[in-house]
């Protein structure tokens, strides 16, 4: 009968130190570490292509950071790493410079092997960064765009092909459709 592995937690400083120095990355939940599969063109393309959009848009004092920048989340003495599809965060950094504690803008592109960990779990903790007034969910396989902002409490706004929503964060509005504009065939906007 196969036994269950019981891994021991570690500190987040090992974390850090071992992320830096491995091949492999890692998201931090609470003391342990789970390893990061990695995407597929579809999610590339539309990631890429709302990256590219959005960049030239930014105030002077922020920055963008796709895939490979951390953001750390503290609340309930629990402490949650993650590398989101896309964050902006304004204003210096005055901590690690792999980390970033401080965004207003997140962006998940949710893919079969994440879409329930986007959907709750980074959602819960997300809401839990003070400076944070989006968090935004786009679909990689089909036109559709989850919106969750500090405004309305977190309440979730659908966009569709054909809507066009606004990242008031950065003050910056695009068409959901706009976003798969290298993919159509493959979302099903051409057939």
């Amino acid at each position: 009968m196969p036994q269950a592995v019981k891994y021991n937690p570690i500190s987040f400083a090992d974390y850090l130190d071992g992320e830096r120095d491995g091949e492999v990355r890692h998201e931090y939940v609470d003391g342990y570490i789970y390893a990061m599969g990695g995407a597929s063109e579809l999610h590339n393309a539309v990631n890429a292509e709302l990256f590219a959009a959005l960049y030239p848009h930014l105030p002077d004092d922020c920055r963008a950071f796709m895939s490979d920048m951390k953001v750390k989340v503290e609340h309930d003495d629990k402490i949650f790493t993650y590398y989101p599809d896309i964050m902006v965060a304004c204003g210096s950094n005055d901590g690690d410079q792999y980390v970033r504690t401080n965004p207003i803008l997140l962006v998940e592109v949710l893919s079969p092997s994440t879409r329930r960990t986007d959907l709750t779990e980074k959602l819960i903790n997300y809401s839990k960064i003070p400076s944070l007034l989006e968090y935004v969910m786009v679909h990689q396989d089909n036109p559709h765009v989850h919106m969750h902002r500090r405004r309305t409490g977190w309440q979730v706004e659908h966009f569709f092909a054909g809507d066009t929503f606004t990242l008031e964060s950065i003050g910056f509005s695009m068409s959901v459709e706009a976003i798969y504009r290298k993919v159509r065939k493959e979302v099903g906007l051409e057939l």
